[in-house]
């Protein structure tokens, strides 16, 4: 979809965020819809030669701040085949990798590509299968066992769960989530993510309804009760934010 050079949100230092299009979720409230499907007007097609020239003349922002790429999109697992080319040759050249996605992949493939990075972001969106059918489209039980499998491979990991209000915003919900990643995912930090409305003009310039007005945005005084909790599970709560 795109390069996203000077990024601070997504991985420790000055990043480049690379943008894969193509994802099995259909989240209600996503952020990026363009990058849900292949066909649509703001995908843009690459070579790998011509993404590996525009990372290499960043590399000085890199090496001075710590920073380096992050596979994000749409879901970059969606193309197993690019994310490990692309991963590999920058592995072998010493870049910093992160990898932000949604937990929706076939990890025995993906598991070299997976120890290649330095640090991976998961989603979960929802700890029920049912809800998360709901508001994605799929269910979430391949997404449970990748965490608690990614969990187990010494790279570090924070699952990042998106607070939407009238999706997951309740204490039940929340707690829930928090002891999955205590008994199933030890080690793994937590980010909390309040939900915004920063993609709905992309919504329209695709012609797609915009997501539905009834998901609300959390207080910060909600966000941090929650994370409280989080803490007394034991989950180290991080922020890149």
């Amino acid at each position: 979809m795109q390069l996203q050079h000077f990024s601070v949100n997504d991985g420790e230092g000055i990043r480049t965020n690379l943008f894969l299009a193509g994802c099995p979720l259909r989240c209600a409230w996503c952020a990026n819809p363009e990058g849900q499907t292949w066909h649509n007007p703001m995908t843009r097609w690459a070579e790998t030669e011509e993404i590996l020239a525009e990372i290499r003349r960043q590399a000085v922002f890199y090496r001075f701040s710590g920073g380096g790429v992050t596979f994000t999109g749409g879901e970059a697992t969606a193309q197993p085949g690019f994310l490990a080319e692309l991963t590999d040759i920058l592995y072998d050249e010493g870049y910093d990798l992160a990898l932000e996605t949604c937990g929706d992949f076939d990890f025995d493939r993906l598991e070299p590509t997976l120890a290649k990075m330095n640090q991976i972001f998961m989603d979960l969106k929802h700890p029920d299968p049912a809800a998360h059918r709901r508001f994605t489209g799929r269910d979430n039980c391949r997404i449970l066992e990748n965490i608690e499998r990614t969990a187990r491979l010494q790279v570090p990991l924070v699952v990042r769960i998106p607070v939407i209000l009238g999706v997951n915003g309740e204490d039940q919900v929340l707690q829930s989530a928090f002891r999955f990643l205590r008994d199933w995912a030890p080690g793994a930090a937590l980010e909390l993510l309040p939900y915004h409305r920063f993609g709905e003009e992309k919504y329209r310039q695709l012609g797609l309804p915009l997501p539905d007005p009834a998901f609300g945005i959390p207080t910060q005084a909600q966000m941090d009760r929650w994370q409280a909790m989080a803490a007394e599970h034991g989950i180290p709560v991080v922020s890149y934010r």
